[in-house]
C-alpha cells in the first residue's frame, strides 16, 4: 500500500470523527494507526520563552498521587501553573521556557467550491505587560522569537509578500520586511537573529473534501504540494536570499521548513519517512544528511533535541492508564533508547532533565482529552501546567495547540 492509499483508508477510518490540523496534518494521519497501538501522535512545535508567574495547582485527574506540588505554592523555578484554565488566560511557563501563544482553527469552506476549504487560525499573544492571553485575529501565522518581545507574523490571505516584525507589548507592527516569493509559514533561530520563511505559490493550508463526500471530513490534496522552496532572512536587515526546492511524492501542504540545531541547516518533515525522521537542507537550499546529533530526531516530535544536545525527545511508548503514559527519550546520534519518561506529547525541553508534555487523561476508546504536564527524567511525577484540553475532534469549538518560546 503507498502514502496515498493509506492516508486515504486512514481517513474514511476516522471521517466525521476528526478535522485535520494544519501543518504536519498528512504526517499526523499516518501515525492514526500507531495510536491505536498505544501511540499518540506528535506535532510541530517550537521552543519558546516567558516572564515568572504565580504557580497554581489542583491535583491531577485520575492520578492525584503523582502530582508533586500542593495548592497555592509558588515555585521557585519559575514554573507558573493554571491547571484550572483551559485554554489558559494567564501565562503558563516553566524554567527557560513559556507559553508565547496558542491556537485555535476551524475549517472555511471557499466561496463557490463546496470541496475546498481552507484551516484557519486564530491566535491568542502573550501580553508581556500583563501576563495574560489576548486575542489578534489579524494573523494566519505566529513565530514567537526568543526573549518575549518580538514575534514575526503574516497576514490573513495566505501566502503573503510581507513579514510583519510585532512589538508584543504595545501589539504593533514595528516593521514589514518585503519578500519576492510568497510566505506560508516561518519559524526563528535559537539565537533570534534569523527567519526562515517557507514558500509556497498556493495557500498552505488547502483542503479538499475527500472523494467528493458532502460529509465533515476533509483532508490535503493527495499528491500535490504548493510548497516551492524557502528563504532566510536577516531579522535586523530583512535581507535574504530564496532557494527553490523541487517538490516530490513526499511533498505535501503545512511541511514548513525549521531551523536545525546550532542554525546552519534547515528540516522538514517527510511523509511516509521510517520514525517520521527529517529531511535536511543546508543555507543555500542543498539536500544534505542528517547533522550526527539530529539524525535520530522524530520531526513530528515537538520537543526535539534537549539544550546541551545529548538527548531525543521521542514518541509515546506505554500508555499504563488514563493520566499515566510514557514516552522515549534516545541518543540522537544512535536512536538507542537511554530512558523513559511521563506524558505522551513531548512538546518542548525545560532543561536537560526537564519537559513539557500533553498527558492524556481520558480512555484509550474515548475523545482524546489530554492537558498540558511537567515531566522530569527519573521521576514518574508529574506537575500540571494547564486545565484539561475538551475533545479536539473539532478544534474549531474546542482544541487549542501551544506556541513555545524561550525566555
Amino acid at each position: 500500500m503507498n502514502v496515498e492509499e493509506l492516508l486515504r483508508d486512514t481517513l474514511r477510518e476516522q471521517a466525521g470523527e476528526q478535522v485535520p490540523a494544519g501543518p504536519g496534518f498528512a504526517d499526523r494521519v499516518l501515525a492514526a494507526r500507531r495510536r491505536r497501538r498505544g501511540r499518540r501522535l506528535a506535532s510541530v512545535a517550537a521552543a519558546t520563552a516567558a516572564v515568572v508567574a504565580v504557580a497554581v495547582a489542583v491535583p491531577l485527574l485520575d492520578s492525584g498521587k503523582d502530582d508533586v506540588r500542593p495548592a497555592g505554592v509558588v515555585e521557585p523555578d519559575g514554573i507558573g501553573a493554571h491547571p484550572d484554565q483551559s485554554p489558559p488566560r494567564d501565562m503558563i511557563a516553566a524554567g527557560r521556557v513559556a507559553l508565547a501563544a496558542y491556537w485555535t482553527a476551524r475549517t472555511v469552506p471557499r466561496a463557490g467550491d463546496a470541496d475546498t476549504a481552507v484551516f484557519e487560525r486564530t491566535y491568542r499573544l502573550l501580553d508581556p505587560r500583563t501576563g495574560t492571553y489576548e486575542k489578534d485575529s489579524r494573523w494566519s501565522r505566529v513565530a514567537v522569537a526568543p526573549g518575549l518581545r518580538t514575534a514575526a507574523v503574516l497576514e490573513r490571505d495566505l501566502p503573503v509578500r510581507r513579514i510583519g516584525l510585532l512589538d508584543l507589548a504595545s501589539g504593533q507592527v514595528e516593521r514589514w520586511v518585503p519578500v519576492d516569493h510568497a510566505v506560508g509559514g516561518l519559524a526563528f533561530s535559537a539565537d533570534g537573529t534569523k527567519l526562515v520563511a517557507t514558500t509556497y505559490d498556493g495557500h498552505p493550508d488547502e483542503l479538499r473534501r475527500l472523494d467528493g463526500d458532502q460529509g465533515s471530513d476533509w483532508g490535503p490534496l493527495f499528491g500535490g504540494s504548493t510548497r516551492t522552496g524557502f528563504t532566510v532572512l536577516d531579522v535586523a536587515s530583512g535581507t535574504g536570499t530564496w532557494v527553490a526546492v523541487p517538490r516530490d511524492r513526499h511533498t505535501y501542504n503545512g511541511q514548513d521548513f525549521a531551523f536545525g540545531h546550532g542554525g546552519r541547516t534547515v528540516y522538514c518533515q517527510v511523509v511516509g519517512e521510517r520514525d517520521g525522521l527529517s529531511r535536511f537542507y543546508d543555507l543555500a537550499g542543498n539536500e544534505i544528511a542528517a547533522p550526527a546529533n539530529e539524525r535520530h530526531l522524530r520531526s513530528d516530535v515537538g520537543a526535539r533535541l534537549s539544550p546541551d544536545g545529548t538527548l531525543a525527545a521521542w514518541g509515546l511508548t506505554k500508555e499504563v492508564a488514563p493520566g499515566k503514559s510514557y514516552s522515549s527519550i534516545r541518543d540522537p546520534r544512535t536512536g538507542k533508547e537511554i530512558a523513559k519518561v511521563r506524558g505522551g506529547r513531548l512538546l518542548a525541553w525545560v532543561d536537560d532533565k526537564r519537559l513539557i508534555a500533553w498527558e492524556r487523561v481520558t480512555g484509550l476508546e474515548e475523545p482524546y482529552r489530554p492537558r498540558l504536564v511537567l515531566v522530569t527524567i527519573g521521576s514518574d511525577k508529574v506537575v500540571p501546567l494547564s486545565g484539561v484540553r475538551e475533545q479536539d475532534t473539532d478544534m474549531s469549538r474546542h482544541g487549542w495547540e501551544p506556541v513555545f518560546a524561550e525566555r
